[in-house]
């Protein structure tokens, strides 16, 4: 397996599968399994995400895998992880992959990354961006949410006012306002770093250097509303794109919503390979 060194000199391995066009897939190429992988099911989260995404495309493309989000959690970088960062390590790993030009899938905050990726590459053919609005963007909430999230990773903790999860509890008893955040300093702080970098960021200019063909996508529900400890703070996803598709589609974005879906239904490769492989199929094969 090959490996690509980032920008603070660690290194991620790189899984490379399939032929065809290239597109780098920032995901985990190996199932969870265990008591992990239960817990995961529990909350309908598939613990194979990221090779069932892989062996969905890589019958037509070349799929250069690597799990970066897993990556900054087991070695954080608390001051650097900068969009710019970001995006020069997505550009060594396609180097270190051997693509010249390559299409780019993200979910969530990776998919914003791939609007920073956009704007500084010509090498992109084509740019998915699921559960995270190209225009309208929750920037400011989400620093909200992060520095919340820090706060709490580095105060006391009492853990007999906190909640962890139990294999035997269900989403519906589950009582969010108390989940123990179990998240050190540095893995909280380097997406306060992120989300500090985005705040004087508009997307809505950033459009005209996004050049290659792009597709947008979320669940009509994905509308996330947090607790008072989070600074009762609604991160809106849906609705740029409910609100915002018709200016979307001028820009040249195509746009999917998936109806009844939040942003944890709306990510599984059971309703994201059914969007973005006919359509990565009309940009990249059907020329």
């Amino acid at each position: 397996m090959m490996e690509a060194t980032l920008h603070d000199g660690s290194r991620i391995p790189i899984e490379v599968q399939g032929t065809g066009p290239s597109i780098l897939l920032p995901v985990n190429p190996k199932p969870i399994e265990g008591s992990q992988a239960d817990e995961m099911r529990q909350w309908g989260v598939d613990p194979a995400l990221g090779r069932s995404l892989i062996e969905g495309l890589s019958g037509q493309y070349c799929v250069i895998a690597f799990d970066y989000e897993g990556h900054v959690q087991r070695s954080p970088k608390p001051d650097t992880l900068t969009p710019a960062n970001v995006a020069a390590d997505l550009l060594t790993i396609a180097d270190a992959s051997g693509a010249g030009r390559f299409a780019y899938y993200g979910y969530s905050w990776l998919a914003l990354i791939g609007l920073q990726l956009a704007m500084r590459t010509d090498r992109l053919s084509a740019l998915i961006m699921g559960g995270f609005p190209p225009i309208g963007g929750p920037y400011k909430e989400m620093l909200r949410v992060t520095m919340a999230t820090y706060e709490m990773a580095t105060a006391p903790k009492e853990p007999a006012e906190a909640q962890t999860y139990a294999a035997s509890a269900s989403a519906d008893d589950f009582d969010w306002s108390t989940v123990e955040v179990t998240l050190s300093e540095a893995q909280t702080k380097q997406f306060v770093t992120l989300y500090q970098q985005l705040q004087d960021f508009d997307d809505r200019t950033a459009q005209a250097s996004v050049r290659c063909p792009r597709l947008c996508f979320a669940g009509s529900a994905d509308k996330i509303e947090y607790g008072e400890r989070w600074g009762d703070v609604t991160v809106d996803i849906a609705g740029p794109l409910l609100n915002g598709r018709e200016e979307l589609e001028a820009l040249g974005w195509d746009v999917r919503v998936l109806d009844g879906l939040d942003h944890t239904q709306t990510m599984q490769a059971s309703n994201v390979l059914p969007i973005i492989r006919p359509w990565l199929d009309a940009k990249l094969l059907n020329l």
